[in-house]
């Protein structure tokens, strides 16, 4: 594995680190003014999730890893294990569904999943950015009612709450950002 310095440490690198794997998720570049320059980074641990700031001086040396990624469709979920097929190889992997957190009511039949894989250990999960919901319930849409910012709740038919305009009906169809949950354009 690569070995880079303090100061190369960007948003997004798993680094290893106290013998674990962590995220990096955020780095500031900090210039004290009596001694040198280091990096605050705050990093998130890829097997329990604890959260850790370390600080590292240009000259430390950390190993950065690379994650092999590999497109996988899902196929159901069991007992709070999804079943994933690799699309290459048709192996089918079950991975626990704590893996895409928050993210989990998005995940449709046939959805392609992108998993990152350290040596054989999967440690991460990630739906496309963009997914397609009906609306279950929201009011009614209102002729006229057209602010600039105003935004109503909406239920979707996989039971996530979003905003949306004030246009939007119900049992339309709806894109979605899955990283932030919110609501994109009509689809």
């Amino acid at each position: 594995m690569p070995k880079i310095n303090g100061n190369e440490i960007r948003p997004g690198n798993v680094l290893e680190h106290n013998g674990g794997l962590w995220a990096a998720v955020k780095v500031d570049h900090v210039k004290p003014g009596k001694g040198g320059a280091f990096a605050q980074v705050e990093m998130r641990n890829l097997r329990n999730g604890s959260k850790l700031n370390e600080r590292f001086r240009s000259a430390d040396k950390v190993e950065k890893v690379r994650l092999e990624q590999k497109d996988q469709q899902f196929l159901y979920e069991d007992n709070g294990m999804l079943v994933l097929m690799d699309t290459d190889t048709y192996d089918q992997v079950q991975l626990p569904s704590e893996l895409l957190g928050e993210r989990r009511p998005f995940l449709q039949d046939g959805m392609m999943v992108v998993v990152e894989y350290h040596e054989e250990e999967a440690l991460n999960a990630s739906l496309p950015q963009k997914v397609i919901c009906k609306i279950a319930e929201t009011e009614p849409v209102v002729k006229g009612q057209t602010a600039a910012n105003s935004f109503k709740p909406a239920v979707l038919d996989n039971g996530v709450k979003v905003s949306v305009p004030p246009f939007v009906g119900q049992d339309e169809d709806i894109v979605v950002n899955t990283e932030t949950m919110e609501y994109v354009e009509r689809a």
